[in-house]
């Protein structure tokens, strides 16, 4: 983890979906594919802002973790 004077980065590898439309303020709920602090690729969910300078609280999953939710997913005939 970070720590404060440390800076914060992220990297949007892939913009995978959104997850619904904009809110009144711009902001969208996103699947996105991303680097955090020059870690390995995470799937994320969370709301961002316009131009991606602002986010939201989220979740970031591995691959293996985003899998299962997927395989839970389709198992109980979710998609």
């Amino acid at each position: 983890m970070a720590k404060k004077d440390e800076e914060f980065k992220y990297e949007i590898v892939e913009h995978l979906c959104d997850l619904g439309d904009a809110n009144e303020k711009g902001w969208k709920k996103e699947l996105n594919l991303i680097k955090w602090n020059g870690g390995e690729e995470k799937y994320d969910i969370r709301s961002w802002n316009a131009d991606h300078t602002k986010m939201g609280k989220g979740i970031s999953l591995s691959y293996d973790e985003f899998a299962i939710m997927c395989s839970e997913a389709f198992d109980r005939g979710i998609c």
